[in-house]
């Protein structure tokens, strides 16, 4: 069995954890998955977190990815930062450098084991600050500066792929390499706020195409995660993990300590259960019932026709849930068009599933009622391979 086919049914431990610390941010990005902006007042304390780390350590979790909101304005990050480092638990955080002056680059250029993702989702303030708001352009740029200065070793730069930033490609990899930082791209999902800027950020798909030859042509050595596994029906399969490692490989803990299967996923529906619970994560990880259907095997669902299923796998869950597609269906931004064209079959009173949590400043902080886990249906590798389209036998209206 290749090591990816171990992936599909699950792992003693994920292999990327994310932690959002808190949902406190000095920001109010147009697309944040989290919804964040003000602190909730049930985030973990500091005991818990470190309660926390605790259990990542005996699991032997390697590293974990530290956001938010803003993880650096939470008063004892840098504390919880140097306690996981010393529990041989490596941190990879993303910030939007607000915190990151000539002092703290200077203490992280002398910490091993962390890694500092700066968020830059323009390669020029008109774009970049469109997205994340005045001044985080310039923001970003001086956290960069300050890095390359005291010597920290690659930094990442983690942009947001829109129809706004795609052209800027090579803008942001020369920036990259004038600060000697790693290019790190990912996707847009419409989850969080990110459901009501969708439509007007994710990139068309004539950009997506773009998109893939850039990388094909000059990704060596960017990093995209699992974010573009759905490009590769346009022919080879990118770098990263080319699957859906929800609940197998990858969850996410909030800042309250609710693990959700997916970091771009955060709604009741993918809930598994919290930290705080006699199990503490460990017991979340091991016997959540949500987790144990995500590993389960899984019919291809309608996407088992198409011959592109072995390289795309069906694309992102958390796209397909959060535009109103089916779990087993295309992506929406299936490069073949069928997503396109069951974004436009869904029928008039299809409801748009929206995130029950949402710390923005504007907006009231919604409470949340557990409903508790959904059957999930997810693609996995179908028995047998050919060129119909996953929609064949769904009445679309005219004009489809």
């Amino acid at each position: 069995m290749k090591l990816v086919d171990h992936f599909q049914y699950g792992l003693n431990s994920p292999i990327c954890l994310t932690w959002e610390l808190t949902y406190a941010c000095n920001l109010a990005c147009v697309h944040c998955l989290s919804s964040s902006g003000r602190r909730d007042p049930r985030e973990l304390s500091t005991d818990e977190a470190k309660a926390v780390v605790d259990e990542l350590q005996r699991m032997q979790v390697f590293y974990v990815n530290i956001g938010g909101g803003e993880p650096t304005v939470r008063p004892d990050f840098w504390e919880l930062l140097d306690y996981a480092i010393s529990h041989d638990v490596g941190v990879k955080f993303s910030t939007n450098g607000i915190k990151l002056d000539k002092r703290r680059a200077a203490q992280l250029a002398a910490t091993d084991y962390v890694d500092i993702q700066i968020s830059l989702d323009g390669a020029t303030a008109e774009v970049n600050d469109h997205v994340r708001g005045p001044g985080s352009y310039a923001t970003a740029i001086r956290a960069l500066e300050n890095l390359a200065e005291a010597g920290f070793g690659q930094p990442k730069i983690s942009v947001v792929m829109t129809r706004q930033n795609v052209d800027q490609l090579d803008e942001f990899k020369a920036i990259a390499d004038k600060f000697g930082a790693q290019l790190r791209i990912t996707r847009l999902r419409p989850s969080g706020r990110g459901v009501d800027v969708w439509d007007e950020l994710h990139p068309l798909p004539a950009q997506q195409k773009q998109l893939y030859d850039w990388l094909v042509a000059r990704g060596e050595g960017v990093l995209t995660g699992d974010s573009f596994f759905h490009l590769s029906a346009y022919g080879q399969a990118l770098p990263g993990l080319n699957l859906c490692g929800a609940g197998r490989v990858v969850c996410l803990i909030d800042p309250v300590g609710d693990v959700y299967a997916c970091p771009f996923a955060i709604h009741e529906n993918f809930l598994a259960g919290n930290v705080r619970s006699p199990g503490g994560f460990a017991g979340v990880w091991r016997d959540a019932e949500l987790f144990a259907d995500l590993r389960r095997p899984q019919t291809g669902g309608a996407c088992a026709s198409c011959s592109f299923f072995d390289s795309c796998q069906g694309g992102c869950m958390a796209a397909k849930f959060f535009t109103g597609l089916p779990l087993d269906g295309p992506d929406p931004e299936c490069v073949r068009g069928f997503g396109e064209q069951a974004l436009t079959a869904r029928s008039a009173d299809t409801t748009i599933p929206r995130s029950d949590v949402d710390h923005s400043r504007s907006a009231p902080r919604n409470s949340r009622t557990p409903k508790g886990p959904v059957p999930l249906a997810l693609s996995v590798r179908p028995a047998r391979d050919c060129d119909e389209s996953p929609l064949a036998g769904i009445a679309l209206p005219a004009g489809t």
